[in-house]
């Protein structure tokens, strides 16, 4: 009976994180790098504080966990060109200058702190290959947007 009840708390905290604080973000990637900034990179362990509150930190660990790999596989999952629009999404909505997380994201690869602990090595592989392959597109986009861009400044001959 207690085991039972557990596995409904568990649903009902899976539901509570996704409609709370999952559905107010646009963006499978998005999402995906909230999920991961709630884990510990020291302990690998998830913290999120209001599903502790509303459940047990134990419980919103659990919960958080498989939130978190369960997107992990749908974004790995996605199409490339789905990956770029999602790529595109999210560093768009960062408010900062898209070529300066462009190059960050390819020098610092920040995006390999999105995989779940417990990912087979060619699902980690792939997600990171086609995230690289979508940073190199983003990239090549926005070289050929400025030189457009300054081809339409110059005075015509």
């Amino acid at each position: 009976m207690q085991e039972r009840a557990k596995r409904l708390n568990l649903v009902e905290a899976v539901e509570d994180l996704k409609r709370r604080s999952l559905a107010p973000i646009s963006g499978e990637l998005t999402r995906l790098v909230y999920l991961a900034s709630t884990r510990d990179y020291v302990t690998g362990r998830y913290y999120h504080d209001g599903l502790a509150l509303r459940f047990t930190r134990e419980l919103a660990e659990i919960a958080v966990g498989y939130c978190h790999r369960e997107l992990f596989e749908r974004v790995a999952g996605l199409p490339l060109c789905d990956v770029v629009g999602e790529l595109d999404s999210f560093i768009q909505s960062q408010h900062t200058n898209p070529p300066e997380v462009l190059d960050t994201w390819k020098r610092l690869q920040p995006y390999r702190m999105l995989v779940p602990q417990d990912i087979d090595s060619v699902s980690r592989e792939f997600f990171f290959s086609n995230i690289r392959i979508a940073l190199a597109i983003l990239e090549n986009r926005l070289e050929r947007s400025l030189d457009l861009d300054q081809q339409s400044a110059s005075p015509q001959q």
